[in-house]
């Protein structure tokens, strides 16, 4: 087999293993925990159908692929709970080695392309990046939404976290800041959210 092909087939075997790094927020129906290959697809979807809200103009391929890669990482780096503080504390330490390990299973060109577009998703500087932070924000509210906020009862998760959580959220879409409002208010309504 041809090196090049043999490369991007030993990587795309590797990514498989996004199927097994299990998330925090449960599927819509609640039984089951997602994991990072549904997480990604489901932003994909989102950036393709929800592009018309970013407050800016983006290149919908580039923010696909950008969400499709962003956590990757977690296959090494194992996935951080938006709300573990100390999980945060080392976690650019532990995706960078992931990032370098995984990625560079690929042929160089395409390693620093995606390299790249990990770290410019990381950055948080261009259009593509803050919509794209933005739907990694949006879809576990979204999902908390539809359990009845199972994941947010079960950690005791307060409004002021998933508003810091979604601190950034306006600047990608304003559209969608104005869903995780309604969202917000109707969940601390329900008692799934603790209000301080």
């Amino acid at each position: 087999m041809e090196d090049r092909l043999k490369k991007q087939m030993e990587f795309m075997l590797e990514v498989d293993k996004s199927k097994f790094v299990r998330r925090q927020t449960y599927l819509s129906d609640g039984i089951r925990r997602e994991n990072d290959a549904e997480h990604s697809w489901h932003l994909a979807l989102m950036a393709a159908l929800l592009s018309e809200h970013a407050n800016e103009t983006i290149d919908v391929a580039r923010t696909m692929l950008m969400v499709l890669i962003h956590d990757i990482v977690e296959i090494d780096a194992g996935d951080t709970y938006a709300y573990d503080d100390a999980g945060h504390m080392d976690k650019r330490e532990r995706e960078v080695k992931a990032a370098n390990r995984i990625f560079g299973l690929l042929p160089r060109d395409q390693a620093e392309k995606m390299m790249d577009l990990w770290e410019e998703f990381e950055t948080f500087e261009t259009p593509e990046a803050k919509f794209a932070h933005s739907l990694d924000c949006v879809q576990p509210l979204m999902l908390n939404d539809a359990t009845d906020g199972k994941s947010w009862r079960e950690h005791e998760i307060k409004r002021s976290q998933v508003m810091k959580r979604n601190a950034k959220t306006a600047q990608g879409s304003e559209k969608l800041m104005e869903y995780v409002n309604g969202i917000l208010d109707k969940n601390v309504d329900k008692g799934n959210l603790k209000d301080e």
